[in-house]
């Protein structure tokens, strides 16, 4: 049992090691930019039938240490909830009211879309929402969070600045922004960890089921972790 932990143990703390040694390669490679850019991770996966929905990644995945970017929010919300989310820092904040009126004008839906990264609503107002502005905010994985009413509205705008959404659709290749350029390498590293932790846990035959995963930044060439 004991060389079974030392085992696993060993082989965790060499996928760590590949994962920030690529960051920093990656990082090192990426020309000189006057702009922030970011780190992506690449998976590629294999004997996966993503034709069927059940192999199919779809996964909202808390990051440990954020994207190291602003996300920009905006809240569907009324009263109280409302108030909090614009004291909080949310980017913008919806009267719920304006959801059918919104999804009427095609080109104001397609700018909120585009203008916010993340979106969150009374868990309420969800039906009316897919209703209204599901074809222009699904396609760009957009949906809001929902928000229950016995829902801390502090924690779920922190948490959302963190996620990111990982679809691999009927794909076998996925990719997801996981950084900026300017984070700590191993900061970076846990937050591919995590990401990786995650789509193992989905797959049927877990690491045996990726192909190769790689790290890239905006600019830069993609080094390979595995």
């Amino acid at each position: 049992m004991e060389i079974s932990v030392i085992k696993v143990a060993g082989v965790m703390q060499e996928m760590r090691n590949k994962i920030i040694e690529a960051v920093k390669e990656a990082v090192e490679r990426t020309p000189k930019r006057n702009f922030k850019g970011s780190v992506d991770i690449t998976i590629n996966l294999r004997n996966v039938d993503t034709s069927k929905a059940h192999n199919r990644i779809s996964e909202d995945i808390v990051l440990p240490n954020g994207r190291g970017r602003d996300i920009k929010i905006a809240v569907f919300a009324k009263g109280e909830v409302a108030m909090k989310a614009g004291k909080l820092g949310a980017n913008k904040v919806m009267d719920p009211d304006e959801i059918e009126k919104l999804g009427k004008d095609k080109k104001a839906a397609k700018d909120i879309a585009s203008n916010y990264d993340a979106f969150i609503a009374e868990v309420q107002y969800m039906p009316l929402i897919g209703k209204s502005l599901g074809r222009v905010l699904a396609p760009r994985d957009k949906m809001p969070t929902p928000l229950p009413p016995t829902a801390d509205i502090s924690q779920v705008i922190e948490q959302v600045r963190r996620t990111v959404r990982i679809r691999s659709k009927d794909k076998t290749t996925f990719s997801t922004q996981v950084a900026n350029i300017e984070m700590d390498a191993e900061k970076i590293g846990e937050n591919i960890r995590a990401i990786i932790d995650r789509i193992e846990d989905k797959l049927e035959r877990g690491i045996q089921n990726i192909d190769s995963i790689y790290v890239k930044t905006t600019m830069g060439p993609a080094v390979r972790v595995i």
